[in-house]
């Protein structure tokens, strides 16, 4: 499943607009731990389809976003629901971390 690709332009409607947790995947090109857990996090939007939705966030090409949440190493994921960030952490993450994490957080995407 292709995740959805938010930009600084589009984050407003796509993430902060949106009704239900949204995960968001900061990341980067050069960034091998990004790379190396992308295959998990798609695998796990897929298994959460209609509960939350993944997506990610190309933080080199997009920095307005990043720097307004204070992200500081890549990757960094954030949960938010229904407009409000509820949760952060850096650093890579395996696909059942990353699900205990959404459904600890976001009882909802449970």
């Amino acid at each position: 499943m292709a995740l959805a690709e938010v930009t600084d332009d589009t984050f407003e409607a796509e993430v902060l607009a949106a009704t239900g947790p949204v995960v968001v995947d900061f990341w980067a090109e050069w960034c091998g731990s990004c790379k190396q857990m992308m295959p998990a996090f798609e695998q796990l939007a897929g298994e959460l389809e209609g509960k939350a939705r993944l997506v990610k966030f190309n933080a080199d090409e997009n920095p307005m976003t990043p720097g307004r949440f204070g992200v500081r190493g890549l990757p960094t994921m954030m949960i938010f629901e229904n407009g409000k960030l509820l949760s952060m952490k850096t650093g890579a993450m395996t696909k059942t971390k990353i699900a205990e994490w959404v459904k600890e957080t976001a009882p909802s995407a449970g």
